[in-house]
């Protein structure tokens, strides 16, 4: 198994964050089978491509929210660190407060 589970939707309240903010969030390891994703399809081509960070961000963006891990943005960057036998990802690891 690669993931804890396999999510539909983002089921923690809005965290509002912009590009720039995740800058700010220091990245870290997270381990892919502690990951929810928040997403069920993958485009292929994302995964395949070799230079699908050159827009974005180089670390995924992960959500802390009621003791889980949501993989929000990098589902592509998670399967092509776990197609290269690799059981840690690094990811900016926000922490949404329970309302």
């Amino acid at each position: 198994m690669i993931f804890k589970r396999v999510g539909e939707g983002r089921p923690y309240p809005a965290h509002g964050l912009e590009p720039r903010d995740w800058a700010r969030v220091p990245p870290r390891q997270v381990r892919l089978d502690e990951l929810i994703t928040t997403k069920d399809t993958l485009q292929l081509a994302a995964l395949l491509d070799e230079d699908s960070t050159f827009y974005g961000d180089l670390f995924a963006h992960v959500v802390s929210w009621k003791g889980d891990l949501y993989l929000e943005d990098g589902l592509h960057r998670a399967l092509r660190a776990a197609l290269h036998q690799r059981n840690v990802l690094h990811a900016r690891v926000h922490e949404v407060s329970t309302p």
